[in-house]
């Protein structure tokens, strides 16, 4: 009888809100942090909150630096193993968007123990453990609560050579981008979440969330690479967005370029209203700074991703370079837009 429980228990009954989907917008984000204010006094912090970037980095002499990075949310999926492997992984993934090497995890899990199994707050330890070992770090430890709703993830320490530092800004003029993953995400999660995701389409969005940004630090090592972010809760555009104003620059980008998952299942479910929440939360943050959008292009590049890809800028004149490194990891990518000088918008949308 236990069994049959635990086999109907779907994660996502149990949360308001999805993965980064779950993320404080952009907008009210920045109104937090302007009571703890931007200013540096340590002089070995060499990347705080000033820029929005993935994660802190602390210098640790010899040209070392500590990287250090926690996130967390509530279930995107259903299946706990494949919850904790998700969490875990979008976690390290920070450290990976700066160019670092991942070095330990620490676990946080918050539970609500009247209300869904003890085993199954394990299988999403388990499933952490996994996107660990994939990594080659170690579940070290962690904390956890009691909780009115399932949250996971993870903080994570990494170890960089500050040469190969990567921010998510310093960007040129001519940069082309780059992402690693495709868009589409929080679009197929919504779905699941409104039970009308269709059976043939169940491990789109998980296999993608599932896999590792591990290439960051083969990127963090190539020069060309003038910045770097990984996409996640505010979107494309949002993460673009950060990177264009970081690097005091505009983005052109052509929409039939940018990857997403196949345009007719994202079709399919958009007819039926599957958007998440954190779309219209993100337009609403920046919307105004950006010029070409209707309103399924805004539904496709607003779209909330968890544990999305890289968002990457070369400089002008390396693309090629750049492809081949990519193909020999077996990772196809193409330039979808370009740096510009910076106009009154921040990103044009041809």
């Amino acid at each position: 009888m236990e069994q049959e429980i635990i086999e109907k228990i779907k994660l996502t009954q149990y949360s308001h809100g999805a993965g980064c989907g779950c993320k404080i917008s952009p907008k009210i984000l920045d109104e937090i942090l302007k009571s703890v204010g931007k200013q540096n006094t340590f002089q070995n912090l060499i990347v705080g909150n000033e820029t929005k970037d993935d994660a802190a980095v602390f210098d640790i002499g010899n040209g070392k630096g500590i990287v250090s990075t926690t996130d967390f949310f509530m279930p995107i999926v259903d299946d706990a193993t494949q919850f904790g492997k998700i969490a875990s992984v979008n976690a390290i993934s920070d450290v990976y968007a700066m160019g670092g090497t991942p070095l330990m995890a620490i676990a946080i899990l918050g539970w609500p123990i009247d209300k869904i199994p003890a085993h199954v707050a394990g299988e999403v330890l388990e499933g952490a453990r996994q996107a660990c070992a994939a990594a080659n770090i170690p579940l070290a430890g962690g904390h956890s609560i009691d909780c009115p709703e399932p949250v996971f993830g993870l903080a994570v320490s990494g170890l960089i050579d500050l040469d190969y530092l990567k921010k998510n800004s310093g960007a040129s003029t001519g940069c082309s981008l780059y992402l690693t993953k495709k868009l589409g995400v929080g679009i197929l999660t919504t779905a699941q979440k409104k039970n009308i995701l269709k059976e043939e389409h169940q491990n789109i969005a998980p296999e993608s969330m599932m896999q590792l940004n591990k290439i960051g630090e083969i990127f963090g090592k190539l020069n060309y690479i003038e910045a770097m972010t990984d996409v996640t809760g505010f979107g494309l555009l949002g993460h673009l967005t950060e990177m264009c104003e970081g690097s005091n620059v505009s983005a052109e980008i052509n929409f039939d370029l940018i990857p997403t998952i196949d345009k007719n299942i994202l079709n399919y479910y958009l007819e039926l209203k599957s958007v998440p929440g954190g779309t219209v939360r993100n337009f609403n943050s920046y919307g105004e700074k950006i010029s070409g959008l209707n309103e399924y292009s805004k539904n496709i590049l607003c779209d909330p991703q968890t544990s999305g890809g890289l968002l990457v800028a070369v400089k002008n004149g390396f693309e090629g370079d750049f492809e081949k490194i990519c193909a020999q990891h077996e990772l196809e990518v193409k330039s979808f837009g370009k740096l510009i000088s910076k106009d009154k918008f921040v990103i044009i949308v041809k």
